[in-house]
C-alpha cells in the first residue's frame, strides 16, 4: 500500500492498523532545537480521544504517546529539542475488541472502503476498516502537534462545529470560549443543547448523521504558498479532504461564492498605518492567487454521517450476493464531532510545511 506520506519539506508519514497493537507516524523535516517533549503532543491527543461523552463511541483508548527518536536533552541543552532527525511516534492500541467485526468478514458495509480496499489489493483488515478507520487520524493529530510547535506561538490554530445534521450554528452567537464548554465543539451554546437532543434521538433510532467543521488559522504572515502547482489553498484543501470521512471542502465564501457578484466577493483594502493592507472582507479565506494574504485563513470541511450503523442496510458478500448488514459495535452517531482535532491537526501540517517551504525560498 503505497502512499502513506504526506507534505514536502515537513513531511509525515502514518502506520498501523485500527485493530493491531499500535498505531503512529514518523515526522521528518521537523527543524532541530524546537523544545519538544510528549505532553507537547499529548494535550492534543487529549482532545481528540474516543469515549469522552455518550456522543463518540466508547472504545476506550488512552492514546497515550511515546517519543522513540529525534529528540535529545543534555546538561547544554537543559531541556529535551529535536535534533532534525526523523522523530518517530507510538500511540498503543488496547481496547481492541475484534469480535465485534466477525460478522461484516465477507460482508461489504455499504459506505465504508470495504469494496474499493477488496476491489485494489484482493485482501482487506474486516477488523474496523484497518487503515481506512479513523483510528489513523490519532497519528494526524500527534503530528499535528509538532507542526504547531514549528509554526510557534504567534500562529493560532482553533476549529469549531458549525453544523450538525441539519442544525447549523447562530454565527452571531458566535463564541470561541463556549467551544470547550460543550462536548460538540460548538461557538454557540444554543446549538449545542439542539445538537444533544438530536443525537440522542440519531442513536436511539441506529441512525447516524453529518457535520460541518470549520478551521481557522490567526497569524499567518503574507506571502507563503506559491502561485501556480502548489496553492496554499490548494494544499490545505487537500490534507482536509484527506481526512476520514470527509466530502467536501472549502475556503472563505467557498461554494456561496458562485451566488455572489464581484462586488460582493472582492476583498476591499484600505491603507494600514504599518503600511499593509486591511481588508474590509474576508470571502477569500487568507488565500489570494495561492499565496497567504496575511488575513485569518478559514476553511470549512464537509463529514458524512458514520456508515457504521444499527439500521440494517443492503449490500453484497465477498461472492457477489446479495445480502443484508447491521453493524454493531462501538461507534460514533456522528464521526464529526471528534473530526475538529483531526482538522486543526492538518492544518498545521500543511502551514508547518509552507512555513519551512517559503524559508528555503525567500530565506526568512
Amino acid at each position: 500500500m503505497s502512499h502513506n506520506t504526506f507534505g514536502h519539506l515537513f513531511r509525515v508519514t502514518t502506520w498501523g492498523e485500527s485493530h493491531g497493537p499500535a498505531i503512529g507516524c514518523v515526522v521528518d523535516g521537523c527543524p532541530p532545537g524546537i523544545p519538544l517533549t510528549e505532553s507537547d503532543i499529548q494535550h492534543w491527543l487529549d482532545r481528540r480521544k474516543p469515549g469522552q461523552s455518550r456522543f463518540v463511541t466508547q472504545r476506550r483508548e488512552p492514546d497515550e504517546v511515546k517519543i522513540l527518536s529525534g529528540v535529545f536533552s543534555d546538561d547544554r541543552t537543559v531541556q529535551q529539542v529535536t535534533t532534525g532527525a526523523p522523530i518517530s511516534l507510538i500511540i498503543e492500541n488496547v481496547d481492541q475488541r475484534s469480535k465485534d467485526y466477525d460478522v461484516t468478514r465477507d460482508l461489504y458495509r455499504p459506505g465504508h472502503a470495504d469494496y474499493t480496499y477488496d476491489a485494489k489489493y484482493g485482501l482487506r483488515d474486516y477488523r474496523g476498516g484497518g487503515r481506512s478507520s479513523a483510528r489513523e487520524t490519532a497519528a494526524r493529530v500527534a503530528a499535528g502537534a509538532i507542526a504547531r510547535r514549528v509554526l510557534g506561538e504567534e500562529i493560532k490554530i482553533r476549529s469549531a462545529l458549525v453544523q450538525i445534521g441539519k442544525i447549523a450554528i447562530d454565527r452571531a452567537k458566535w463564541n470561541w470560549d463556549e467551544v470547550e464548554n460543550n462536548p460538540f465543539w460548538s461557538p454557540d451554546a444554543d446549538a449545542a443543547k439542539q445538537w444533544e437532543a438530536l443525537l440522542d434521538e440519531t442513536r436511539k433510532d441506529g441512525n447516524s448523521v453529518g457535520a460541518i467543521i470549520e478551521v481557522q488559522a490567526t497569524g499567518v504572515p503574507a506571502g507563503w504558498g506559491t502561485p501556480v502547482y502548489a496553492k496554499l489553498d490548494a494544499e490545505i484543501a487537500g490534507a482536509l479532504m484527506g481526512i476520514n470521512a470527509a466530502k467536501g471542502v472549502e475556503i472563505g465564501a467557498g461554494f456561496e461564492a458562485a451566488s455572489l457578484s464581484g462586488v460582493e466577493n472582492a476583498d476591499e483594502m484600505r491603507a494600514g498605518n504599518d503600511g499593509k493592507p486591511i481588508f474590509l472582507s474576508n470571502r477569500a479565506g487568507g488565500v489570494l492567487g495561492g499565496i497567504s494574504t496575511g488575513q485569518p485563513i478559514v476553511a470549512r470541511v464537509a463529514i458524512k454521517p458514520t456508515s457504521s450503523i444499527l439500521t440494517p442496510r443492503q449490500t453484497i458478500d465477498r461472492g457477489g450476493r446479495n445480502a443484508e448488514i447491521s453493524t454493531k459495535g462501538r461507534h460514533d452517531p456522528c464521526v464529526g464531532i471528534r473530526g475538529a482535532p483531526v482538522v486543526e491537526a492538518m492544518l498545521a501540517c500543511v502551514l508547518a510545511d509552507a512555513k519551512l517551504r517559503h524559508r528555503g525560498q525567500i530565506g526568512n
